[in-house]
């Protein structure tokens, strides 16, 4: 599975950014998807995910302001990004976790990132 993250950019406080992220290759099933962020000198963070199902998780850093939702029908996965701040500066990477077969293992899978900076 191959994930191809698109819609980062340079935008003021305050504005709006939207994340794609697009799925291709072969697998059984696409059980979620997600949004993690890593700023300069600092950890990985789960910004929001989404199962098949629909059930969506944030980070505290997203509640309130960022919405991630899915077409399963393209497998792609979106973040909305609104009242976006200086210190949601960050390399965002997309994930996918999947099933190659009814009874596989599963697996997930990182795309290759997409910057997005804050800054007036």
């Amino acid at each position: 599975v191959h994930l191809v993250e698109s819609g980062g950019g340079l935008v003021q406080p305050g504005g709006s950014l939207r994340l794609s992220c697009a799925a291709s290759g072969k697998f059984f099933s696409m059980n979620a998807m997600g949004w993690y962020r890593q700023a300069p000198g600092k950890q990985r963070e789960l910004v929001a995910s989404i199962t098949s199902g629909g059930i969506e998780h944030y980070g505290d850093s997203a509640k309130g302001r960022f919405t991630i939702s899915g077409d399963k029908d393209d497998n792609t996965a979106y973040l909305q990004m609104n009242d976006l701040k200086p210190e949601d500066t960050a390399l965002y990477y997309c994930n996918a976790d999947y099933i190659l077969s009814p009874d596989g293992d599963p697996f997930r899978t990182w795309g290759q990132g997409t910057l997005v900076t804050v800054s007036s």
